[in-house]
């Protein structure tokens, strides 16, 4: 069925306001004809096809393209490409089609953006299979990518109409991968909405409070920024620049990262807004110099926070955003942030990997810069054969940094780091061997262990042994994933190695015993020797963790075992699986099942959840059991990112026993002070009736720091026992702990 005279008004509207948009890309006639020829081909193509909510389905691939030029940036090609993302998909258009079509560089850019499918290993994940191919079209063209990520922030916006569990399988990928790569891609805007989308979808009631505090704070919060720019706006026009003053206030999801990071209120957060200055540089001097000049004027005014001065102009991060930030003391003892930027800065910090390629290639120096050199780093790292689709990802959500560091080599070559980052992920750094043959460091000048977490500024020489080699443990400590991609390549070879060397000692072992060696003797040996499977046996052999000279003892042991099963009753029914685009696929119930256990509800070590908290079950393939994991759980983002169709759909909710109460840790730290212990346990205790099981606290410098294990019934009354700590005289911290 086609569409109605509604929804071909509604579509006019949408490509009328496209083609509006076009107009600063297009240069000539051919461009207008190149995207209307895709418009006109992508609405044959999707006649009459709906998407979940009801809307014509043309209408996401138009929404795509006008993401893609107004808030990326990119040009004719990548319009084109947008308006054909989903036809090779959904419709018997091929990508021969394109390339005839449209030419082979449209053709190669929707193949890169068409879902895949069809048949992956079996030891891997789907989509981490999925995402490492969509991935790979970085070696290609990058502009891939970033109409990749319009696709999904228009997925975001349009989130709302599809099912609770698709809904954290959407968000959960979202947040662990989507997200960061905008950032790392300089889409700061585009990371700023979809965090706060996924935040919308998955605690709703925290967005909408967090949204009402910012509306009605607004007007409190513009007479401070008014307050507080006036003398600098005096001050700059005195000096004559062209500049652009105003306050940002900061996205609700980074507040309420904050609110849970710090386990503070709303009312305790200070730094919601930062003042940006943006200007338009003069010829002369530097941009660099009237940033500063900029900057002296500001701190004539307001006293700065010396430990607060970031200084991405000397040294751009590696995504190639460039700016001063300082922490200044305002009006009314009120620190406020100041950025500094010229122009052509907003619009890389704004526009991202566009802005940047057109401004650098707009230079006649093509050095490679920062962003190129992570590319390459990318582009080997996805053709690395060592990784399972899995590995790589989650390797590659490590290489999205975060915040940085710079450190030195002994010759004085600068190094970019991720924040956190060790002398083995520097050793790594340099080169793979080094890193294998790390022992320890010189830092400063000064040994110390090859753990020691780097700091910005510091001078590293990494001590080699020849007889050194990666341990398992290693990849505990490093936080790069080029430390980790080689660690885990150098001990899958050792492994390979051992299990190889492992099965010709048990050769020789069974043929000096004369005994054959089977399946049934193996099956024998595995619990002998605790292990779960032969491949571990015999790289325990090889190791020389396991020795041999009781084997034949081993053998002779007749050992019975009582086999324990359970039944429960198995109802074939009807299945209905749903789709990630809506649709429902119907399955025939199962005949001549087998009979298989109840699944189990198990609480997750990561996070602990306790009734009240909100929860979501992952069903665990290996065994069946739900895992339930609260909703802002880290590993949970990264199992609905990696394992999506494993999330359960059902909303999981607390059973009433309330005589089951949960263990709990709560870390506390203040001022120490006579009587502390007393009025803590007194409030616990006596106030709330609760078992405290521990209390581990130490005192040292007038600083007391420590933490409580006790059993509570629920949320609700952990929430309460904390507010009333908080209360204490000299308590100046009340967190959760998860440890």
């Amino acid at each position: 069925m086609g569409y109605t005279a509604e929804d071909e008004a509604l579509i006019k509207e949408k490509w009328e306001a496209l083609l509006l948009s076009c107009t600063k890309i297009c240069k000539n006639s051919d461009d207008w004809d190149f995207i209307k020829r895709a418009f006109f081909l992508a609405k044959e193509a999707h006649e009459g096809v709906r998407r979940r909510s009801g809307e014509p389905y043309l209408l996401h691939p138009i929404a795509v393209a006008q993401i893609v030029v107004d808030e990326i940036g990119l040009g004719v090609k990548s319009v084109v490409a947008a308006l054909l993302h989903d036809v090779v998909e959904d419709t018997e258009y091929t990508v021969e089609d394109m390339q005839r079509i449209f030419g082979e560089k449209i053709a190669s850019m929707v193949d890169g953006l068409t879902k895949m499918s069809g048949v992956f290993n079996a030891d891997t994940s789907e989509q981490a299979e999925y995402f490492r191919k969509v991935l790979l079209t970085l070696s290609d063209d990058v502009r891939v990518i970033l109409i990749k990520i319009a696709d999904r922030l228009h997925n975001m916006r349009t989130l709302g109409s599809m099912p609770l569990n698709k809904q954290i399988k959407i968000t959960g990928e979202t947040i662990y991968l989507f997200a960061p790569l905008a950032y790392r891609l300089g889409l700061y805007s585009i990371k700023s909405e979809l965090e706060d989308l996924c935040m919308k979808y998955r605690f709703p009631q925290q967005y909408a409070e967090i949204t009402q505090k910012l509306q009605e704070s607004e007007a409190s919060r513009k007479e401070f920024i008014d307050k507080f720019n006036a003398p600098i706006m005096a001050a700059l026009n005195r000096d004559n620049f062209n500049y652009e003053i105003s306050g940002r206030v900061k996205s609700v999801y980074s507040i309420w990262s904050k609110m849970q990071r710090k386990q503070i209120p709303f009312e305790e957060i200070y730094d919601l807004f930062a003042i940006r200055i943006v200007f338009k540089p003069l010829p002369f001097p530097s941009e660099k110099t009237q940033c500063w000049q900029i900057y002296s004027t500001i701190t004539d005014i307001y006293t700065p926070k010396p430990d607060r001065l970031r200084d991405w102009i000397s040294m751009p991060k590696a995504n190639g955003y460039e700016a001063l930030h300082s922490t200044v003391m305002g009006p009314d003892g009120v620190w406020v942030e100041v950025q500094i930027r010229t122009q052509r800065m907003e619009d890389i910090a704004e526009r991202g990997f566009a802005a940047h390629w057109k401004y650098k290639h707009a230079t006649i120096s093509q050095d490679e810069d920062e962003f190129d050199k992570w590319l390459k780093q990318i582009r080997a790292a996805l053709n690395s054969p060592t990784e399972s689709a899995v590995d790589f990802l989650d390797n590659f959500k490590l290489s999205l940094y975060t915040s940085e560091i710079v450190v030195f080599t002994p010759k004085g070559e600068s190094r970019k780091m991720p924040f956190g980052a060790t002398a083995l992920d520097f050793a790594y750094e340099i080169h793979s061997k080094i890193g294998n043959k790390a022992i320890s460091a010189k830092i400063n000048h000064k040994l110390e262990p090859i753990t020691t977490q780097l700091n910005n500024g510091d001078q590293i020489e990494i001590i080699t042994a020849d007889n050194a080699r990666p341990e398992s443990e290693w990849l505990e400590i490093v936080t790069t994933s080029k430390a980790k991609q080689a660690i885990k390549s150098f001990l899958k070879r050792e492994k390979q190695n051992n299990i190889e060397r492992g099965m010709q000692l048990l050769g020789d072992k069974m043929k000096s015993l004369n005994i054959n060696l089977s399946g049934r003797i193996l099956q024998k040996m595995l619990p002998a020797y605790n292990c779960s499977n032969k491949e571990e046996l015999y790289s325990k052999i090889g190791a020389g963790i396991i020795k041999l000279d009781d084997l034949e003892k081993i053998l002779k042991v007749n050992s019975t075992s009582k086999i324990l099963k359970f039944w429960t009753l198995f109802i074939p029914t009807k299945n209905n699986e749903e789709n990630d685009d809506g649709t429902t696929a119907e399955t025939a119930p199962a005949t001549d099942a087998p009979v298989v256990p109840e699944p189990q509800f198990k609480i997750a070590e990561c996070c602990k959840p306790i009734p009240g908290d909100k929860v979501v079950g992952y069903r665990d393939p290996a065994t069946g059991d739900i895992i339930v994991h609260k909703a802002a759980c880290d590993e949970l983002n990264r199992l609905a990112a990696q394992y999506g169709k494993n999330i359960v759909k059902e909303e999981i909710k607390w059973s009433q026993h309330k005589s089951i109460s949960y263990l709990v840790t709560i870390g506390l730290r203040g001022i120490d002070r006579m009587g502390l212990l007393l009025d803590l346990a007194k409030v616990v205790s006596d106030d709330f009736n609760i078992n405290i099981r521990e209390v581990n606290i130490h005192s040292h410098d007038g600083i007391f720091e420590g933490d409580v294990s006790l059993y509570v019934k629920n949320a609700d009354s952990l929430s309460a026992v904390m507010d009333k700590l908080r209360k204490i005289k000299g308590i100046e911290s009340v967190k959760r702990s998860f440890s």
